[in-house]
C-alpha cells in the first residue's frame, strides 16, 4: 500500500480514468441511440451543425463511417464501450482504495497506448496529441514509481523484522 502522501496522487489518477469511462459510456449510449435510425443522414446532419466542410478528409472519413454502420454494428459498438468503462470504473475504483492490483492495471493499460501515441505524433503531430503523450507518461512512470517504491518498502520492512542471528 502506498503512504498516505501519495494518495492524493492516486485519487487523481482515479478521477482521470472515471472521466475516461464516463465519457466512453456517454459514447455508447450514443450508439444505442443511432439504432434503427439513417447514420449517414445522422453524420451529415452533425457535419453541418458543427459547421464543417463535409468534403474534408475527417468530415468525409466521418460520414463514410457512419454510413457503412449497421445496427449490429452499433451494438457490438456499444458493448465495447461499456466493457471498456467498466475497466476504467474498476480501475478507478481500486485506485481510489489504494489497492496494488489497480496500481498495476493503470500502469500496464497506461504503457499499452504508448507506442500508439508515439507512432500518431510522428505521423501526424499536434499538440494534443503531445500533451496526451506526455499525461499517460506522467501517469505510466507515476504508477511504476509507486510500484517500485512499494515493493522496496516491503522488502526493508521484511528485513528489519526479520532478527539477525
Amino acid at each position: 500500500m502506498p503512504a498516505p502522501s501519495h494518495k492524493k496522487g492516486l485519487r487523481v489518477v482515479a478521477a482521470l480514468e472515471a472521466f475516461k469511462g464516463a465519457i466512453v459510456l456517454v459514447v455508447g449510449f450514443g450508439f444505442l441511440t443511432l439504432l434503427g435510425r439513417d447514420q449517414a443522414a445522422f453524420a451529415e446532419h452533425l457535419v453541418a451543425r458543427l459547421h464543417l466542410n463535409p468534403a474534408h478528409h475527417y468530415p468525409h472519413i466521418f460520414i463514410e463511417a457512419m454510413s457503412n454502420l449497421n445496427d449490429t454494428h452499433l451494438l457490438a459498438l456499444a458493448g465495447l464501450a461499456a466493457a471498456y468503462s467498466a475497466l476504467r470504473f474498476a480501475e478507478a475504483y481500486g485506485l481510489w482504495l489504494q489497492r496494488r492490483w489497480a496500481e498495476w492495471l493503470a500502469a500496464l493499460s497506461g504503457a499499452i497506448y504508448v507506442p500508439v501515441e508515439v507512432y500518431e505524433i510522428f505521423h501526424r503531430a499536434s499538440w494534443f496529441k503531445i500533451v496526451a503523450l506526455v499525461v499517460n507518461l506522467v501517469i505510466v512512470g507515476y504508477m511504476v514509481w509507486l510500484l517500485t517504491e512499494s515493493r522496496r518498502l516491503a522488502a526493508h520492512e521484511r528485513a528489519t523484522a526479520s532478527p539477525h542471528a
